[in-house]
């Protein structure tokens, strides 16, 4: 899947996109525009929306459905990788991400994991 200037998001070729995913999801449940997930294509700038209205839980809390979690590869403290939280049970947080592999996919996690920097927290 490639996105591209048409998505809305103003990129002429392709990008890294599940920022974009995210975005995208949001946008379709109302949630850009009601002003509670922003419209965002780097993962860095999603982290500072959260953070800045307050709406950020730390690494290794139970996070909701609907939660947006963060993730850090290479645990330089900055988020390379985003998606949302489909459940949380039996210690996991079950996800569904874009641009996994370059697909939507359905993915999941110790709660614990080292790689989860945090979660935005939507809330209406």
């Amino acid at each position: 899947m490639q996105v591209e200037k048409s998505s809305g998001h103003g990129f002429d070729g392709r990008v890294e996109w599940c920022a974009c995913f995210v975005s995208w999801c949001a946008d379709q449940c109302g949630l850009i525009e009601n002003g509670v997930v922003p419209k965002f294509s780097l993962c860095t700038d999603g982290v500072s929306w959260f953070q800045n209205k307050g709406k950020w839980q730390a690494s290794g809390s139970t996070p909701t459905a609907g939660t947006i979690i963060f993730f850090d590869w290479n645990h330089d403290g900055r988020a390379n990788h985003v998606g949302i939280v489909e459940k949380c049970e039996n210690g996991r947080v079950y996800t569904v991400e874009g641009n996994s592999g370059d697909a939507v996919r359905q993915k999941n996690y110790a709660i614990h994991d080292k790689v989860i920097l945090g979660y935005g927290l939507v809330q209406k």
